[in-house]
């Protein structure tokens, strides 16, 4: 199963909606976990599927994500525009997706790191089918 962790506060909706869009094309089952200002979740529709955790305060919404996570060998989505997850996605022991405007090392250290509002959609697509995830054509 996909995982993706979402971090509403970090990320601008032109590098959201790609994101979204690919989404909602999947075939194989997704775990999406958002967190963030109520007024950020607010901001975007977000899959059915989708577990919302509204935060108040610095850096609550990181803390709710990484609780959230649970390490297992499926593929990682990371999108936020911070290095706050940077450990988080080396130690993942499965392929790791990070979606960010200007990730930080931490978060390049054996990811991939795309962004959509640069790049478009395409390779997230691309990063998806490589680690056997199914999209719908």
């Amino acid at each position: 199963m996909l995982h993706v962790l979402i971090d509403a506060d970090n990320l601008s909706p032109r590098r959201l909606r790609p994101v979204l869009t690919v989404l909602a094309e999947l075939d194989d089952p997704v775990e999406v976990i958002v967190s963030g200002r109520q007024s950020a979740l607010d901001g975007s529709t977000w899959p059915e599927q989708a577990r919302l955790l509204p935060q108040q305060g610095w850096q609550r919404a990181d803390l709710a994500l990484a609780e959230a996570y649970r390490p297992d060998t499926d593929p990682l989505v990371l999108v936020s525009g911070d290095g706050d997850f940077g450990l988080l996605a080396s130690r993942h022991p499965g392929p790791v997706l990070v979606v960010s405007s200007a990730a930080s090392g931490r978060l390049r250290d054996g990811a991939t790191v795309i962004d959509p509002a640069t790049e478009g959609d395409r390779p997230i697509r691309a990063w998806l089918r490589a680690v056997g995830v199914r999209l719908r054509d």
